[in-house]
């Protein structure tokens, strides 16, 4: 077990950021860790990361419970904070140079752990650029450099591709990925298409609670609402009201609306019951009645669809 928090909480004041979670992390996952803003995923990680002090519960990493071996956890550590702490006046070689220092790469090794990172990042055509030169996407990567630099056996991201264009994220996405087959990896973000793409487990967090928790695909079918389907006919092939009762006679519809009707064909919006697919039973209804089936769509409840539902309404636990 890589990362174990039990009863965690952490207090500003009388407010509570973070509100007696509990949760591991297996060795070798890949897991986003979602919520608003103020939900309390920062306030987490810079608990895990030894950069707060909680107010109750434990954090252990690696069997090292954090408050009594600060120290030694941080050098299994690898964290790369939402602020990049860059010094833009160094150029990249430099600047790894110095994160290795002050990680206690034994000197021997330092030129070593500087090329591996080069390497692994994509900064070989930037190594002796200062860091002030370079585009967001490539500070991104030497803050990931140095926070690998030291071999760390958990990695910690705050916001990795934030600010970032679409070509620099898939990059930086890419990245994460190669990173997961090697460590352990805890990635906090707003986009998410991101986790869909690279996290093996989702953690949502909000109001400081742990409010879900598993893969992405699980959470689809635990949270899954009723189905919606969009349906597209030819319009002269048959009368739309005769297909819009033709439809609504099919086994689990529960509403059907045109939703676009233009010289050639008439859009169909349908509103299945949760669980259902009756997209076989639509096609050949459609095809009883003589209409020509332009096309047939059922919609998934997206992630994004489950982020809404647990962090618009009052926080409660769902795990």
């Amino acid at each position: 077990m890589s990362i174990k928090i039990e009863n965690l909480t952490k207090y500003y004041g009388t407010q509570a950021a973070v509100n007696d979670i509990s949760f591991e992390i297996n060795t070798g996952e890949i897991v986003g860790f979602l919520g608003p803003n103020g939900a309390g995923k920062s306030t987490t990680m810079k608990m895990i990361t030894t950069y707060l002090t909680p107010s109750s519960g434990r954090i252990y990493v690696n069997d090292l419970e954090t408050e009594e071996n600060s120290m030694d956890v941080r050098k299994k550590i690898g964290y790369l904070p939402e602020q990049n702490p860059l010094y833009l006046d160094m150029n990249v070689l430099d600047y790894l140079e110095y994160a290795a220092a002050l990680e206690s790469v034994p000197k021997s090794d330092i030129n070593k752990a500087i090329k591996k990172m080069v390497d692994i990042c994509g900064l070989g055509d930037v190594q002796h650029k200062d860091i002030g030169e370079l585009s967001k996407g490539f500070k991104q990567r030497v803050g990931l450099a140095q926070a690998m630099i030291h071999e760390p056996e958990v990695l910690i991201l705050d916001e990795p591709t934030s600010g970032l264009d679409p070509n620099q994220i898939i990059e930086i996405r890419k990245l994460i990925r190669h990173l997961g087959k090697e460590k352990t990896l805890v990635l906090s973000t707003h986009i998410l298409g991101e986790v869909e793409a690279t996290c093996d487990r989702v953690l949502i967090i909000n109001r400081g609670e742990i409010v879900a928790d598993g893969t992405p695909d699980s959470l689809q079918d635990k949270f899954k609402g009723q189905v919606t389907i969009s349906l597209i006919v030819k319009k002269d092939s048959a009368d739309k009201d005769v297909i819009m009762r033709g439809i609504s006679s099919v086994k689990n519809i529960d509403k059907v609306r045109i939703l676009k009707e233009d010289d050639n064909s008439i859009s169909f919006h349908i509103t299945g019951l949760k669980g259902s697919d009756a997209r076989e039973d639509l096609f050949r209804k459609i095809v009883s009645m003589n209409s020509v089936l332009l096309g047939l769509h059922q919609e998934e409840t997206s992630l994004e669809d489950i982020f809404r539902q647990l962090t618009t309404s009052k926080s409660k636990k769902e795990a």
